[in-house]
């Protein structure tokens, strides 16, 4: 079995909390995650009306959560005296929290270790206020953009080494935000098929030709 790396983002060196992992459930959620929405019968009106209501109730509630985050995420950024923009939407059905600005690469950390410690406070923030897990998705400086972008190489290129040589390829130990991007990647290509194995903080993906 072959054993792939995963390069490291070229920053300064300066993803999890366990009572906030206890909150929120396996990160794993967010590695398997599937759209779970369902079209409503086109012949009954009165159901596709009530599907537009509770979709927009459900936005709005994603909205708030992106607002306590964004309210808590300042916080930190007083308390540590960094400057930053904060932006709060919601994007793929999440709220989603961005943080742009300089000096802000401590906020990442090496592999994004930091920035995944501050997602998951910052989701219990949202808990204690709420009393509902998130599924926050925290971003500084754009690294998980970065970020995606060398893991679907890295994806890509076990995709390669197992059309080659027909025999699994394990990936070295990722996140669980790692793991969904290259699950991503691999589920879209024909042929191969990705699975987890492991256990925090070493699970890893393994890429194997398909059954």
């Amino acid at each position: 079995m072959t054993e792939t790396s995963i390069p490291r983002v070229d920053e300064p060196l300066d993803e999890e909390d366990t009572a906030a992992l206890a909150v929120n459930g396996d990160t794993e959620a967010d590695e398997t995650e599937a759209d779970d929405d369902t079209e409503a019968d086109d012949t009954d009106t009165a159901a596709v009306a009530s599907g537009r209501e509770k979709k927009a109730a459900g936005e709005g509630e994603l909205f708030r959560q992106s607002e306590i985050a964004a309210d808590y995420v300042e916080g930190l950024l007083d308390i540590l005296d960094y400057d930053g923009d904060i932006d709060e939407l919601v994007a793929g059905g999440r709220p989603v929290v961005e943080v742009v600005g300089a000096r802000l690469q401590n906020l990442v950390g090496q592999r994004g270790a930091t920035l995944e410690a501050l997602q998951e406070l910052t989701r219990l923030a949202i808990f204690r206020q709420t009393g509902t897990p998130s599924r926050l998705l925290l971003d500084v400086g754009g690294y998980r953009a970065t970020r995606r972008k060398e893991l679907a190489a890295v994806a890509k290129n076990a995709v390669e080494k197992v059309k080659e040589y027909g025999e699994p390829v394990r990936l070295e130990a990722m996140s669980a935000f790692e793991r969904k991007c290259v699950h991503d990647v691999v589920n879209a290509m024909s042929g191969v098929a990705s699975e987890s194995e492991g256990v925090e903080p070493n699970r890893r993906i393994v890429v194997r030709p398909a059954d």
